[in-house]
């Protein structure tokens, strides 16, 4: 599968791992997108390697698109645990 079948995929895998993601949605779009993009290429890698997933069938495939949802799901986590934002709502200031 090309590349621009899995930046493709990964628009949609961002778009749909940021409806997953429990909390609140404090980054942009376009973060969601970046992140859902390098889930994708993640998610493709990991399809490629552990469930043989070769060619143009790979783009519909179950497992990749799974493996691409997982994948942007993932780093949208790290992400919102690297920058600080949690889930739920702040207790202290008003």
């Amino acid at each position: 599968m090309g590349i621009i079948a899995w930046i493709a995929l990964g628009l949609i895998a961002g778009v749909v791992a940021r409806m997953l993601v429990p909390g609140r949605d404090s980054q942009g779009l376009i973060i969601s997108f970046v992140l859902g993009i390098a889930g994708a290429l993640l998610g493709g890698f990991v399809a490629t390697e552990v469930f043989h997933v070769k060619g143009i069938q790979g783009f519909f495939n179950l497992s990749t698109w799974v493996c691409a949802i997982l994948g942007a799901a993932v780093l949208l986590l790290g992400y919102n645990m690297i920058t600080g934002r949690r889930s739920g709502r702040r207790i202290g200031r008003r």
